[in-house]
C-alpha cells in the first residue's frame, strides 16, 4: 500500500489483522520478561519507569511494521527523538506504545497492554490493544467496526452501551487519580466507579462494560491513539472537554489535553467538567 493512497475497508482489515499478529508477538516478548525475577527497571528523564519488556516489545513492533509498510513513518514512545518539524509533515503514520501501563507491569497485576494505532490526517483510523496476560485483543477500524478476541480465539463484534447504565458506570485510572477527576465525579452525582490500568479503560467503554472515562490529567498521544480508534469504531467518542475531537500530531508537544471517553454522545458529559486550570494551562504558565 502506498503511503498516500486512500485506504478502503479491505485495506484496513488487512492492516488490522496484521497488527493483531504483530501485537501478539510483542505480547509474547513482554511475557518473557514478565515471568522473570529481574524486570530490568530503569527511570527515564521524565521520572517514568522503563523495563526490558518495553524495549523488547518496541523492537518487535518496529521491525514488523517496517516490513509491513516500509515507507510509513513510525512514532513510538521508545523512539521519540523526532523533531516537531519532521513529524508535522506526516499525513499518515504508525503510533505505538510498546507497553502501556508499565507501572501495572511492575506491580504484576496484568493490567498492561500493547498499543498500535494508524493515524491519518490527525485522526486515529485503526487501533489494536493487546493484553499479554490474558491474550485478549481489542481491535477496530473506522470502516469495519470494533472487535474483541477473547479466550476462545474468535473475534466478536463489540459496541458501546446505548443508553448508559443508571447510574452510569465510570472507569478511572488505577495509578493516576487526580483531584480534578474527583471534582468531576462529584459534579456527575450518582455513579458506579471501577478502576483499571492502561488503555484497558478505553476498552471497557468500547465493549459496553463502562459508560465513561474522564481523563483530566496528562497523557501522551501514544497512550491514547490505538484505544481511541477502537472506541470510535465501536460507536463511542473521545472528545476534548470543549466537545471537539481529540486529534493527533497537531501540536508542538505530544502531550494530550484533557479528554472524555464516552459511550453515549447524546449525554452532555462535558457539562460536569470542573472549573480551574488544566495540566496544559499550568504547563503553559
Amino acid at each position: 500500500m502506498n503511503l498516500n493512497s486512500p485506504l478502503d475497508k479491505d485495506n484496513l482489515r488487512e492492516l488490522r489483522l496484521a497488527c493483531v499478529k504483530i501485537a501478539d508477538q510483542a505480547g509474547l516478548a513482554i511475557l518473557k520478561v514478565y515471568n522473570e525475577d529481574d524486570l530490568g527497571i530503569v527511570t527515564k528523564d521524565d521520572d517514568s519507569p522503563l523495563t526490558r519488556a518495553d524495549l523488547a516489545s518496541h523492537k518487535v513492533i518496529v521491525a514488523a511494521l517496517e516490513e509491513l509498510t516500509p515507507d510509513w513513518p513510525i512514532l513510538s514512545e521508545e523512539s521519540t527523538g523526532i523533531s516537531t518539524a519532521t513529524r508535522r509533515k506526516w499525513q499518515r503514520y504508525w503510533l505505538v506504545d510498546p507497553l502501556d501501563g508499565t507501572k501495572e507491569f511492575i506491580k504484576r497485576n496484568g493490567e498492561f497492554t500493547v498499543n498500535i494505532a494508524l493515524i491519518d490526517n490527525g485522526r486515529p483510523i485503526l487501533g489494536v490493544v493487546q493484553v499479554p496476560v490474558s491474550n485478549y485483543c481489542y481491535s477496530g477500524s473506522e470502516l469495519e467496526g470494533a472487535f474483541l478476541r477473547s479466550v476462545e480465539a474468535v473475534e466478536k463484534s463489540i459496541q458501546v452501551r446505548l443508553p448508559p447504565a443508571s447510574p452510569p458506570i465510570v472507569v478511572g485510572s488505577r495509578s493516576h487519580a487526580s483531584p480534578r477527576v474527583k471534582s468531576y465525579l462529584e459534579n456527575l452525582g450518582s455513579h458506579d466507579l471501577t478502576s483499571m490500568g492502561s488503555s484497558l479503560k478505553f476498552c471497557l467503554v468500547a465493549s459496553g462494560q463502562a459508560d465513561l472515562y474522564p481523563r483530566l490529567g496528562p497523557t501522551m498521544e501514544w497512550d491514547t491513539g490505538a484505544a481511541q480508534a477502537i472506541v470510535e469504531a465501536a460507536g463511542g467518542k473521545v472528545m476534548r472537554t470543549d466537545n471537539t475531537p481529540l486529534d493527533y500530531n497537531q501540536r508542538a508537544t505530544l502531550l494530550n489535553p484533557e479528554f472524555l471517553v464516552i459511550g453515549d454522545a447524546a449525554v452532555n458529559w462535558a457539562g460536569f467538567v470542573p472549573a480551574g486550570a488544566t495540566h496544559m494551562e499550568t504547563l503553559e504558565g
